[in-house]
Protein backbone atom coordinates (compact mmCIF):
# COMPACT_ATOMS: atom_id res chain seq x y z
CA UNK A 1 0.00 0.00 0.00
CA UNK A 2 1.78 3.15 -1.01
CA UNK A 3 2.09 5.75 1.80
CA UNK A 4 1.02 9.34 1.61
CA UNK A 5 4.63 10.89 0.50
CA UNK A 6 4.11 7.79 -2.42
CA UNK A 7 0.46 9.88 -3.37
CA UNK A 8 2.15 13.28 -2.49
CA UNK A 9 4.81 12.57 -5.49
CA UNK A 10 2.06 10.67 -7.81
CA UNK A 11 -0.03 14.02 -7.55
CA UNK A 12 2.97 16.63 -7.91
CA UNK A 13 4.57 14.31 -10.92
CA UNK A 14 0.79 14.83 -12.74
CA UNK A 15 0.80 18.45 -12.27
CA UNK A 16 -1.54 18.54 -9.54
CA UNK A 17 -1.59 20.36 -6.43
CA UNK A 18 -1.26 17.98 -3.29
CA UNK A 19 -4.17 18.60 -0.99
CA UNK A 20 -5.32 16.78 1.96
CA UNK A 21 -8.73 15.64 -0.05
CA UNK A 22 -6.82 14.14 -2.84
CA UNK A 23 -4.19 11.95 -0.76
CA UNK A 24 -7.60 10.99 0.85
CA UNK A 25 -8.93 9.88 -2.44
CA UNK A 26 -6.52 8.07 -3.25
CA UNK A 27 -5.79 6.15 -0.33
CA UNK A 28 -9.47 5.35 -0.53
CA UNK A 29 -9.10 3.83 -3.87
CA UNK A 30 -6.08 1.94 -3.67
CA UNK A 31 -7.00 0.19 -0.62
CA UNK A 32 -10.66 -0.34 -1.76
CA UNK A 33 -10.42 -1.23 -5.50
CA UNK A 34 -13.23 -1.12 -7.82
CA UNK A 35 -15.44 1.30 -5.11
CA UNK A 36 -18.11 3.07 -6.24
CA UNK A 37 -18.26 6.80 -5.07
CA UNK A 38 -20.17 6.44 -1.96
CA UNK A 39 -17.93 4.10 -0.65
CA UNK A 40 -14.92 6.04 -1.55
CA UNK A 41 -16.55 9.35 0.10
CA UNK A 42 -17.32 6.86 3.26
CA UNK A 43 -13.58 6.11 3.54
CA UNK A 44 -12.69 9.81 2.89
CA UNK A 45 -14.79 11.12 5.82
CA UNK A 46 -13.87 8.31 8.41
CA UNK A 47 -9.98 9.80 7.58
CA UNK A 48 -10.55 13.81 6.91
CA UNK A 49 -13.81 14.11 8.79
CA UNK A 50 -16.16 16.38 6.89
CA UNK A 51 -16.00 16.55 3.30
CA UNK A 52 -18.34 16.93 0.75
CA UNK A 53 -20.18 15.14 -2.10
CA UNK A 54 -18.81 17.68 -4.45
CA UNK A 55 -15.45 18.01 -3.07
CA UNK A 56 -14.86 14.29 -3.82
CA UNK A 57 -16.34 13.93 -6.92
CA UNK A 58 -14.12 17.03 -7.98
CA UNK A 59 -10.96 14.98 -6.63
CA UNK A 60 -12.14 12.12 -8.45
CA UNK A 61 -12.72 13.82 -11.62
CA UNK A 62 -9.30 15.96 -11.57
CA UNK A 63 -7.19 12.25 -10.77
CA UNK A 64 -9.16 10.17 -13.54
CA UNK A 65 -8.67 13.08 -16.09
CA UNK A 66 -4.30 13.28 -14.72
CA UNK A 67 -4.63 9.44 -15.58
CA UNK A 68 -3.64 8.78 -11.25
CA UNK A 69 -7.43 6.37 -11.30
CA UNK A 70 -9.31 4.63 -13.63
CA UNK A 71 -12.64 4.77 -13.76
CA UNK A 72 -14.79 1.81 -15.10
CA UNK A 73 -18.65 1.75 -15.63
CA UNK A 74 -19.88 -2.12 -16.04
CA UNK A 75 -23.00 -2.25 -17.34
CA UNK A 76 -25.92 -1.68 -15.04
CA UNK A 77 -24.03 -0.61 -12.13
CA UNK A 78 -23.05 3.03 -10.76
CA UNK A 79 -19.45 4.26 -11.83
CA UNK A 80 -16.03 2.67 -10.17
CA UNK A 81 -12.95 3.88 -9.51
CA UNK A 82 -9.67 1.52 -9.38
CA UNK A 83 -6.01 2.63 -9.01
CA UNK A 84 -4.67 0.03 -11.45
CA UNK A 85 -3.63 2.53 -14.32
CA UNK A 86 -1.37 2.25 -17.28
CA UNK A 87 -1.83 -1.76 -18.45
CA UNK A 88 -4.42 -2.96 -20.66
CA UNK A 89 -6.59 -5.49 -17.97
CA UNK A 90 -9.61 -6.46 -18.16
CA UNK A 91 -12.55 -6.87 -15.97
CA UNK A 92 -15.19 -9.46 -14.42
CA UNK A 93 -18.30 -8.91 -12.77
CA UNK A 94 -20.93 -11.04 -10.78
CA UNK A 95 -24.49 -10.68 -12.32
CA UNK A 96 -25.35 -11.67 -8.69
CA UNK A 97 -23.48 -9.57 -6.30
CA UNK A 98 -21.63 -7.42 -8.41
CA UNK A 99 -18.46 -7.86 -7.48
CA UNK A 100 -15.31 -7.31 -9.78
CA UNK A 101 -12.03 -8.51 -9.69
CA UNK A 102 -9.24 -7.83 -12.46
CA UNK A 103 -8.45 -10.09 -15.27
CA UNK A 104 -4.75 -9.50 -17.14
CA UNK A 105 -4.83 -9.22 -20.64
CA UNK A 106 -3.30 -11.73 -22.81
CA UNK A 107 0.17 -11.82 -22.31
CA UNK A 108 2.85 -10.44 -24.87
CA UNK A 109 0.94 -9.56 -28.16
CA UNK A 110 -2.73 -8.52 -26.59
CA UNK A 111 -5.41 -9.61 -29.43
CA UNK A 112 -7.78 -7.22 -27.81
CA UNK A 113 -5.88 -4.49 -29.57
CA UNK A 114 -6.33 -5.74 -33.00
CA UNK A 115 -9.86 -4.87 -33.52
CA UNK A 116 -11.31 -6.71 -36.77
CA UNK A 117 -11.78 -3.40 -38.54
CA UNK A 118 -10.54 -0.23 -36.69
CA UNK A 119 -12.65 2.53 -38.65
CA UNK A 120 -9.29 4.56 -39.16
CA UNK A 121 -9.14 4.96 -35.03
CA UNK A 122 -5.35 4.26 -33.74
CA UNK A 123 -6.40 1.94 -30.86
CA UNK A 124 -4.53 2.36 -27.64
CA UNK A 125 -6.52 0.60 -25.22
CA UNK A 126 -9.48 -2.23 -25.24
CA UNK A 127 -11.90 -2.76 -22.35
CA UNK A 128 -13.38 -6.07 -22.14
CA UNK A 129 -16.22 -7.00 -18.82
CA UNK A 130 -16.65 -10.68 -18.11
CA UNK A 131 -19.45 -11.49 -16.55
CA UNK A 132 -20.67 -14.65 -14.46
CA UNK A 133 -20.94 -15.88 -11.08
CA UNK A 134 -18.37 -15.43 -8.42
CA UNK A 135 -16.91 -17.98 -5.99
CA UNK A 136 -19.50 -17.34 -3.36
CA UNK A 137 -22.21 -16.76 -5.25
CA UNK A 138 -22.10 -19.95 -6.75
CA UNK A 139 -21.66 -21.60 -3.61
CA UNK A 140 -24.87 -19.81 -2.22
CA UNK A 141 -27.11 -21.30 -5.56
CA UNK A 142 -25.54 -24.86 -5.50
CA UNK A 143 -26.47 -25.02 -1.51
CA UNK A 144 -30.14 -23.32 -1.90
Amino acid sequence: MPTASDFERLLRGASLRVTAPRIAVLSAVHSHPHADTDSIIGVVRQNLGAVSHQAVYDVLRALTGAGLLRKIEPQGSVARYEARVGDNHHHVVCRSCGAIADVDCAVGHAPCLDASDDHGFVIDEAEVIYWGSCPECTTAAKSS
